[in-house]
């Protein structure tokens, strides 16, 4: 079977094939009572008793080929050991590392996007930005794939850059982990290999690394500055794959794809009263927009972002993006942290907002959050000390 192509809408598959399976599948591996493989590892991963996780923001699936001409271990491995996996909705960072994190579709984890209304005011939550109001703990109620390692005797241990220590993300994605603060690739794959090594027991080590992502968004898929964090990301899978324990595993996966976006395909809703008649607030982001609007509106809000957008994206109401099962089923508590209108752009486009957001979100390169092939399939590679 070929991959659809990069533009064409992909459904989330939860319970299936999808990135909320990494983790229950490597803790099934472990023997961890009750944990499910959905990923068929099993067979494969007979006798591990070690495992690590590599979550490389922004490395899609449709972004290995590019990326392999500057990565030969990765391209390697692409060919050899991995396999395409599909991300939830919105395809953007916080709600894949907790979709990650917890096993659990976003409809149940609650944090739908990458900024979402506070319910009970006009409060907009940025989650990188998210230090401990709201409390994580209430904000994501569901218990984390660590928290349950660990309480089955699993050594648990997550590495990560130091600033994310403590924050409300990472308390959200990966509580139950000892953290270890890693600033770069060499102190990320030494705090791997240390933690995989440290006892003889079941050990899981969850790892995260931005720098693919951050050129991308910054200067676009395939810019130099993007070309040498694909060539630092594969000597970091060298040196993690070289420095397996015999009884280990890798798995590396990753929490969205991205696409270039020109300049002549960006919509700002802050210079267009069309798009602001009738909304109280917008969250999410330029690929993906949540419109809270004011009591009556609805209908006239999807009309007329509708007639603006002009086939650029689909334009539907909450209640519509719920039914369709883009979240998975939804924790009627998180449902109004969805917008009462639902924008999800097609193609390349994006909605900016110049005014009302810090201006560098208006003039990135690459973008993702939408539910192309481009930016919800993402690989699984496993490889085997």
């Amino acid at each position: 079977m070929t991959d659809p192509h990069p533009l064409s809408p992909v459904s989330p598959r939860y319970g299936g094939d999808s990135l909320a399976d990494v983790l229950p599948a490597a803790l099934a591996v472990l023997g961890v009572p009750g944990a499910v493989d959905r990923l068929g590892l099993l067979p494969g991963l007979a006798g591990v008793r070690r495992i690590a996780v590599l979550l490389v923001d922004g490395l899609g699936w449709y972004q290995l080929p590019v990326a392999a001409r500057h990565a030969p271990t990765l391209a390697g491995l692409a060919a050899t050991v991995g396999r395409p996996i599909v991300t939830g909705f919105p395809s953007t960072t916080p709600t894949s590392l907790v979709t990650l994190g917890t096993g659990a579709p976003p409809g149940q984890h609650g944090v739908l996007g990458f900024r979402v209304r506070v319910p009970g005011g006009d409060r907009v939550l940025s989650h990188v930005e998210w230090a401990d109001d709201p409390d994580p703990l209430r904000w994501q109620p569901v218990p984390t794939q660590l928290t349950r390692a660990r309480a089955a005797g699993v050594a648990t241990t997550v590495v990560s850059r130091p600033e994310f220590a403590g924050s409300g993300l990472t308390l959200a994605a990966n509580r139950g982990g000892d953290f270890r603060g890693a600033a770069d690739v060499d102190a990320l794959a030494g705090a791997v290999l240390t933690a995989l090594a440290a006892g003889s027991g079941p050990t899981l080590v969850s790892a995260y690394h931005p720098d693919l992502d951050r050129y991308g968004h910054l200067d676009g898929v395939d810019s130099p500055r993007w070309q040498a964090a694909a060539t630092e990301l594969d000597g970091l899978l060298a040196r993690l794959v070289d420095g397996l324990p015999a009884d280990a595993a890798l798995l590396v996966t990753a929490d969205h794809g991205q696409l270039n976006v020109p300049v002549e395909h960006r919509f700002d809703l802050d210079t267009d009263p069309r798009l602001r008649a009738g909304v109280r607030l917008v969250a999410g982001e330029p690929r993906v927009r949540y419109l809270h609007v004011e009591p009556g509106a609805q209908a006239d809000v999807v009309a007329a972002w509708s007639a603006v957008l002009d086939g650029a994206a689909r334009v539907t109401t909450r209640d519509e993006a719920v039914a369709a099962g883009w979240f998975g089923p939804v924790d009627p508590a998180h449902l109004a942290r969805i917008g009462d209108v639902v924008v999800v752009c097609r193609d390349t486009y994006v909605v900016v907002a110049t005014a009302s957001e810090p201006p560098m979100a208006a003039r990135l390169v690459g973008y993702h959050g939408a539910d192309t092939a481009a930016e919800m399939t993402v690989p699984l590679l496993v490889v085997r000390g």
